[in-house]
């Protein structure tokens, strides 16, 4: 790392015109706050899930998930290993750790605690979190079936308030249910290592389950198989992705009837995002770009392409497959444990709750933020229907109430220049900033980001283009091929048959791309991260959390990707 780049973060005041009133006094531990020298004597890693950067809006997020939601679950499940997760920003990008672990005697106190509660939550965990997904959804189309557009001052300060508390509601929800999932299924791999199973055996025992993301994935791929062949099909195939919706309006009346069932499908799954929790992002019922893109990546595929019905299927009997050998080499003690402890996280399953909550939170919870902003936008008639994510939370609300901001036009570019400046850093931002530990114990940084001992060793020793990298074997098998680096969603156009998918991380938005790569590989992630579920389901060899493939490996790059050894080989340079 540049030491020009490093003073520059370190001295960076944030954005234009922020201060301390911006920051919400609702925290247990840590605020979110630039980075300071101070603080590079922790670790911190960079979320790759704001590539762009994050905007004063955006903020609401840090304050509401990061800060308050870890820091509230981790002292009310209670979690033992730390006290939750805190954030800095390097200009506008985000950096975050864990927060130091409590004392020895209160992280026993706390084990005791969750010890006595742990096991009445999984027990009754399918119940509860059907509930919660119900008030999730109930909530979320409340506030999506009203138009604050036509709302007045006060009406829309109200809709702005609501989906504020909507979003920290939703991100409590998230951490209170994700702390324990995870303690289930890391203490199901430790009695799987007693036993002698392979670690990359144990994601085969809870794999193969459905989830509103792979129906919504279904759905765009029956659209694909039923176009195949018939004239509407090149409207897709022949035109970008950002081009389809107007070369389907232009093929008469069967183009308008495809568009109405079209429009029926966004109806219902329409209300997401392509990234994470970002009010930046429009929802796909705003711009359809990515489900049509998605539609003709299937139609791309060669020949019939993939087969939902055929992977789920294969999944489900490689999962029973794959229990039964495992029970075949136990005694009938050992089996004894592992049926409860598999029981236990089949009815816990994080695998599958990670996928279900995106369609309930990580990919929702912050449309209608978005619509309240953008209807106080017209409202007040800036120059840009944006200008409104360039204000902080309680600057928004002033303005959602009619309280003028001095020199709005002055700060809102200022502010604008500030993200831009930074967003041309981001492929020089550093994976991590000060000094990587010996080890990690927050849950979430190891299972979800992937910082394992693996991971703090490649940071700590960094590696060269050409070197052989090392990572986490997070889905089994051994493919070679072209790598094709990316940097987010919106370049998966550029993915071919066949090469191997080089990220900092994936979003189910990235998910048709798994029916066509030989192979992924990922900076960050665990074993559940979102990449790391999807290739085994697609049985996609991959490897994540290797820190540096994205700066060491090229675009072209001929490269070996072996799943089960945790290796990425650059065979010959681009």
């Amino acid at each position: 790392m540049h030491a020009d780049l490093l003073q520059r973060i370190v001295d960076d005041p944030g954005y234009p015109g922020a201060d301390d009133a911006h920051r919400p006094e609702l925290v247990r531990f840590e605020r979110v706050a630039p980075m300071r020298r101070d603080d590079l004597e922790r670790f911190w890693l960079l979320e790759y899930r704001f590539p762009d950067g994050i905007t004063p809006l955006g903020m609401c997020l840090l304050d509401d998930g990061y800060a308050w939601a870890t820091q509230r679950a981790a002292q009310a499940v209670p979690l033992p290993t730390s006290n939750g997760l805190t954030v800095r920003c390097a200009g506008t990008h985000v950096y975050f750790t864990e927060i130091e672990q409590p004392s020895s005697d209160e992280a026993r106190e706390r084990a005791a605690a969750l010890g006595a509660v742990l096991p009445g939550f999984l027990e009754r965990f399918p119940e509860l979190w059907g509930r919660i997904a119900g008030e999730l959804e109930a909530d979320a189309r409340t506030l999506e079936r009203h138009d604050p557009r036509a709302d007045g001052p006060g009406a829309q300060a109200g809709y702005l308030e609501r989906a504020r508390a909507f979003q920290r509601r939703a991100w409590e929800v998230h951490f209170e249910l994700m702390y324990p999932l995870l303690l289930n299924q890391a203490g199901f791999y430790g009695l799987c290592d007693e036993l002698g199973i392979a670690r990359a055996e144990v994601p085969r025992f809870l794999q193969g389950y459905e989830t509103p993301m792979t129906r919504c994935d279904r759905a765009l791929w029956g659209f694909a198989r039923e176009l195949r062949g018939t004239p509407l099909a090149a409207a897709f195939v022949e035109n970008p992705p950002e081009s389809v919706a107007a070369a389907l309006a232009a093929a008469g009346a069967e183009g308008a009837r495809w568009l109405a069932r079209f429009g029926a499908f966004l109806d219902e799954w329409g209300w997401r995002t392509d990234g994470m929790a970002d009010p930046m992002l429009p929802c796909w019922r705003e711009d359809p770009t990515t489900p049509l893109g998605n539609i003709r990546t299937f139609l791309l595929e060669r020949g019939e392409g993939h087969d939902f019905d055929a992977g789920i299927g294969a999944a489900r009997a490689e999962r029973d497959a794959a229990i039964a050998a495992a029970r075949a080499r136990l005694t009938r003690a050992e089996r004894r444990a592992f049926d409860a402890a598999l029981a236990s996280c089949e009815r816990a399953n994080f695998v599958w709750w990670n996928e279900d909550h995106n369609h309930y939170i990580d990919l929702r919870a912050t449309i209608p933020l978005r619509r309240a902003a953008l209807a106080i936008g017209a409202r007040t008639a800036g120059r840009n229907a944006d200008d409104v994510f360039f204000l902080f939370y309680p600057e928004l609300l002033r303005v959602a109430r009619g309280e003028p901001i001095a020199s709005f036009d002055a700060l809102i570019d200022a502010r604008r220049a500030y993200h831009a400046s930074w967003r041309e850093c981001r492929k020089t931002m550093p994976k991590y900033l000060g000094a990587a530990p010996e080890s990690i114990s927050d849950p979430i940084l190891i299972e979800i980001d992937g910082v394992t001992d693996e991971f703090l060793s490649a940071v700590r020793v960094g590696a060269a283009p050409g070197e052989r990298l090392r990572g986490l074997g997070a889905a089994p098998g051994r493919a070679s091929g072209r790598a094709r680096v990316l940097h987010g969603p919106q370049d998966l156009h550029r993915v071919q048959a066949g090469e191997v998918l080089v990220c900092e991380g994936t979003s189910p938005s990235w998910t048709p791309a798994f029916t066509k790569i030989a192979a992924c590989v990922c900076d960050q992630g665990g074993t559940l991260a979102h990449a790391s579920i999807i290739s085994r389901e697609y049985r996609v060899p991959c490897v994540v959390g290797t820190a540096v493939a994205t700066r060491v490996i090229a675009d072209g790059d001929l490269v070996d990707v072996d799943g089960s050894a945790g290796t990425v080989t650059v065979l010959r340079a681009a």
